[in-house]
Formats: C-alpha cells, sequence, structure tokens
C-alpha cells in the first residue's frame, strides 16, 4: 500500500459530519441501513476515483474493526 490515505480529519466541523452520517440512518431497518451504507460507499469511491486509496481505505477499515472485535471477545 503506498498509504496515501489522508486519516487526518480535513472537515472544519467533523462533528457535524458525523451527525449527517448518522441522521442518514433515521428510521431505517438494518437491512436499509446496511443498503444505504453500501450506496454511500460507492458514491463516495467514485469521487474518490483512485483504486489504490480505496483499497488503503478498506483494508484500514477492515483491520480497525477486527482488531476492535479481538479485544471486545477477550
Amino acid at each position: 500500500m503506498t498509504d496515501r490515505l489522508k486519516k487526518q480529519a480535513s472537515f472544519d466541523s467533523p462533528d457535524d459530519v458525523y451527525q449527517l452520517i448518522i441522521d442518514m440512518h433515521k428510521g431505517l431497518s438494518d437491512e436499509e441501513s446496511q443498503l444505504v451504507n453500501a450506496k454511500m460507499i460507492v458514491l463516495l469511491a467514485n469521487h474518490i476515483g483512485d483504486a489504490a486509496i480505496i483499497a488503503e481505505a478498506a483494508q484500514l477499515a477492515r483491520d480497525n474493526t477486527l482488531s476492535r472485535h479481538a479485544k471486545e471477545t477477550v
């Protein structure tokens, strides 16, 4: 991996962006929530347009999820 993924917050108000994402799920079933997440990911991946950066983000997200899950089950 090239480590080109920006990992520092780039938002003037990260809490507002987080709230937008949370609000996107209001009133949705679990299945609808997963679908809206997938659609958002595809839209943002298309906007990024760089497969290497998307692969880096996917791996980082997966590794972070797996490491947190391992800590929770110990």
